[in-house]
């Protein structure tokens, strides 16, 4: 079934959209780049919410006389902030524009960060965790939708991959920041610097032009808002590309959500330690998500998106094997290793895949995309917590959702896999954005 929402503008004028904004984007190479970095950081809510904080997880339990499990709500809770906020802010931004909700959510994110620092209690903290992350959504939903107003295809695969290597930086810096951060403050202090790093991109989100001119925004209010999300919704194909993306990027939240208990706790190493270990496996993602960059052009989205997905439940049994047969820290990094370095393949080439042919309607896209991934973030974390430090049970769980990701892409997306790979390759769709 061909979009209606795809169709929804004249082709001349979704050119002329396409090519004023691609000016904006590219007035200039420098300019160009710094556009691409502010997306980047703008992209970085999710991991700066997520991984600034985690060396200071079991302080932050002890302080609070709380459990281990309520500290994991407090991850799931900012998940949950960030799928809300994103149905929220996608359909605003397609009716009003990309500026205007990035800029508000991301001075929300800084102000509810503070308030995070002077919560008195496990359930006001998770609470304040919850509306941090609708803040934070604006920036992530609208990162993703200026990137779709300008590209299509392989093109944006590519961008959403180079967006992957400023994003990147931030579950590399933030564990590592965290840890060191440990050692002049505790954990209120690194949601004070949460703080000051949301009112530094709200600066920096000023900077970003609007991609989204006034005559091709959504009128139509709560109904036209419905009716864009039943129907992508009903799209099979992009349901199929939604949810194997979020299963797959749920055996890496499990990781982030149990990580630090298993490796602190079940394997005795250091918050320092943790955070290398942490950091180089971001450092993966980055790398892969370059490599990534350089083949879509030859190989396509899907095929890249399958070997991601595939790599991701290899690593999966590799670490269930290294676990089983004892084999100690030595065999399970790599293994970790393995699952998440394979999501600089499943999410650059897996969000392209997934918005193609929404282009009227990004951000309601983009936004439907986020929230797959966030709610089943959010599913996945106090399961990964209720299993304490086994390592065992975080292998589990990383097979039981990599397996599902593989299979729902497998029976989800194949009936419309031939026209997603043509409008993906270089001379498909993408052509007229030249």
């Amino acid at each position: 079934m061909t979009s209606d929402l795809a169709a929804a503008a004249p082709e001349s004028e979704v050119v002329g959209r396409a090519r004023q904004a691609r000016a904006a984007l590219r007035g200039s190479r420098s300019g160009r780049w710094r556009l691409l970095v502010t997306l980047g950081a703008l992209s970085t809510f999710g991991p700066l919410s997520l991984d600034l904080y985690l060396p200071a997880l079991p302080q932050l339990t002890g302080q609070l006389h709380a459990s281990q499990l309520s500290g994991q709500l407090t991850l799931s809770a900012s998940m949950l902030g960030l799928a809300v906020g994103q149905v929220l802010a996608g359909p605003v931004s397609d009716a009003v524009g990309r500026r205007r909700p990035m800029i508000v959510g991301v001075l929300a994110f800084a102000l509810l960060s503070v308030a995070c620092a002077v919560a008195p209690s496990m359930p006001v903290l998770v609470a304040a965790r919850f509306l941090q992350g609708l803040g934070g959504a604006a920036g992530l939903v609208t990162a993703r939708a200026v990137v779709r107003d300008v590209f299509d295809g392989a093109e944006a695969a590519r961008v959403f991959a180079s967006l992957m290597l400023v994003s990147g930086l931030a579950p590399i810096l933030a564990p590592v920041a965290g840890s060191q951060l440990m050692r002049w403050t505790d954990w209120r202090g690194i949601f004070l610097v949460l703080a000051g790093l949301g009112l530094l991109l709200a600066v920096a989100a000023a900077t970003v032009p609007e991609t989204l001119p006034a005559p091709l925004r959504r009128v139509g209010g709560l109904r036209d808002t419905g009716r864009v999300f039943a129907e992508l919704l009903t799209d099979r194909v992009f349901m199929g590309y939604a949810l194997a993306t979020g299963l797959g990027g749920a055996a890496m939240f499990t990781y982030i959500s149990a990580s630090s208990f298993v490796l602190q706790s079940g394997y005795q190493i250091s918050a320092q330690t943790f955070s290398m270990i942490f950091a180089a496996n971001a450092a993966g993602i980055m790398l892969v998500s370059q490599v990534s960059a350089r083949l879509v052009s030859r190989f396509g989205p899907r095929r890249l998106f399958t070997v991601g997905l595939v790599s991701t439940l290899v690593g999966a049994l590799l670490l269930t094997g290294a676990v089983l047969g004892h084999l100690g820290l030595a065999a399970v990094t790599p293994a970790l290793f393995v699952v998440v370095a394979s999501q600089g393949l499943v999410m650059p080439n897996g969000v392209a895949l997934a918005l193609a042919g929404y282009g009227s309607a990004a951000g309601s896209a983009s936004a439907q995309f986020g929230v797959q991934q966030f709610l089943i973030g959010a599913a996945v974390g106090p399961v990964a917590g209720l299993a304490g430090a086994s390592a065992l049970a975080m292998a589990a769980i990383m097979v039981v959702v990599a397996g599902l990701g593989l299979l729902v892409f497998a029976v989800m997306t194949r009936p419309r896999a031939a026209r997603h790979d043509q409008d993906h390759q270089p001379g498909g769709s993408a052509a007229w954005v030249s």
